[in-house]
């Protein structure tokens, strides 16, 4: 069992930063993680992933060069690190984890292919 608690998201004008947290507990070796976001009355979309040791990462077109996923091991904490904001990435920020040792592919966009969620933490850019 994988527990999974988000922290970060505020309200925040356009144009600045944020960074979230997703602390890990229970059995994380070897798991993937993921940023998912769900905006009002939209359905949950991929934002971003890393694999077990960091060496590969994905992300969404609409936050490439912008958002920067990463994962301390030992804290066994994920961040996603949040510049430019936009009023559109206005959403609940949700981390996810894989199962052991499944690495990074084309399903690694889809939420089905994680198995454990956070509550998420709300991140508000205003214009």
């Amino acid at each position: 069992q994988v527990q999974l608690v988000e922290s970060g998201g505020r309200l925040v004008q356009a144009g600045g930063s944020l960074k979230l947290s997703c602390a890990a507990s229970g059995r994380t070796f070897g798991t993937p993680m993921g940023w998912f976001r769900q905006a009002p009355g939209k359905e949950r979309e991929f934002v971003a992933a890393i694999s077990w040791a960091g060496g590969n990462s994905l992300y969404a077109d609409s936050v490439k060069g912008r958002f920067t996923i990463s994962r301390d091991n030992d804290k066994n904490t994920a961040y996603l690190q949040m510049n430019s904001l936009k009023p559109e990435d206005t959403a609940v920020y949700h981390c996810a984890a894989g199962e052991p040792w499944q690495g990074l592919t084309s399903r690694s966009y889809d939420t089905q292919s994680y198995k454990y969620w956070g509550q998420g933490t709300q991140v508000t850019v205003s214009s």
